[in-house]
């Protein structure tokens, strides 16, 4: 009886290992196949930006994600005395604001958000706001459509003012009482550099990032779990027990 007991137990500790491994190599797989589709994503988002530059009048009123990640060139004006800065937003490893100031396209009576580009934060003043040249009449700039401005954890419900945790479009537009494209520009550069431009901010905007090394990261993880059950199953169930029973072997 004790010997079938004993049986039971290792057919059980067996189904049981078994059924873990394949749970945690399931999801290792799931994983890489996440992975793939970011990877997928990734190609799709560097083709779009490959595209020709879109114009004042191809963006789109309403279903944007299309033109997500297309580069355009837009000429109008800056309404500078609507302009927000996003506090607590890093660059370079350093701590400033991210300008954000509405663009009037011209021939269209929508507006567009843009931002413009990163400013250093005073250590001792944090209300200092960084010196921003905004040309006045109107001009071209480059830029690539992006969502709304990332949004940082806000310490305040506070909304109003030129220093502001996070920007709500649509709120914004209703103080404006004008209309907002739903998508918002990511100002670039014309000529890659890395110090300020001309209008005092700096651009060195992060590559997008779809995350593919975190799910690289979880699916090593999941399968280094499944060798680990089978390790420890081999250990226990085999290799632990013939050394014991060689050790008894010898004592007798």
């Amino acid at each position: 009886m004790s010997r079938l007991n004993a049986a039971h137990q290792r057919l059980l500790v067996l189904l049981l290992t078994l059924l873990a491994m394949a749970l945690t190599a399931r999801l290792g797989w799931w994983q890489l196949d996440r992975a793939a589709e970011k990877k997928a994503l990734q190609a799709a988002v560097e083709a779009r930006g490959q595209q020709p530059s879109l114009l004042g009048a191809d963006l789109a009123a309403e279903a944007p994600e299309a033109q997500l990640h297309r580069t355009v060139r837009l000429r109008g004006h800056w309404l500078p005395e609507h302009t927000v800065f996003l506090d607590n937003r890093p660059m370079n490893g350093r701590v400033g604001f991210y300008v954000v100031t509405p663009f009037q396209i011209s021939g269209r009576s929508e507006l567009i958000l843009v931002q413009r580009g990163w400013g250093p934060r005073d250590a001792r003043e944090r209300s200092q706001l960084p010196p921003v040249q905004t040309p006045e009449g109107e001009i071209e700039l480059l830029g690539r459509l992006t969502a709304a401005p990332s949004r940082a954890y806000e310490f305040s419900a506070a909304g109003e003012g030129a220093i502001r945790q996070n920007l709500d479009p649509a709120e914004l537009a209703r103080s404006l009482g004008r209309e907002l494209l739903p998508l918002t520009v990511l100002q670039l550069s014309e000529a890659a550099a890395s110090g300020p431009a001309a209008d005092g901010l700096t651009r060195d905007w992060p590559a997008q990032d779809v995350g593919l090394q975190k799910h690289y990261g979880y699916a090593f993880q999941w399968f280094a779990l499944c060798a680990l059950l089978l390790g420890l199953y081999v250990w226990f169930q085999t290799i632990r027990p013939r050394i014991r029973s060689r050790r008894s072997q010898a004592r007798s």
